[in-house]
């Protein structure tokens, strides 16, 4: 089975066995949300328990 590449890019494994991820909603439309929203949206979080099995079988783990 091949990684998805896509995913790749978007994921990075934690040495726990997590799954980093970027947030969403940062991207356009910034002048409407306040400094403290746009602050914590380029902060990196986990990947819920929930989406971590399906994001390891992306990556071929």
């Amino acid at each position: 089975m091949k990684t998805n590449r896509g995913a790749a890019k978007r994921f990075r494994p934690t040495k726990t066995g997590k799954f980093k991820r970027e947030r969403a909603y940062l991207s356009h439309l910034r002048r409407r949300k306040n400094a403290k929203q746009k602050r914590r949206l380029r902060q990196q979080t986990l990947v819920s328990p929930n989406d971590a099995k399906r994001v390891r079988r992306l990556l071929v783990m």
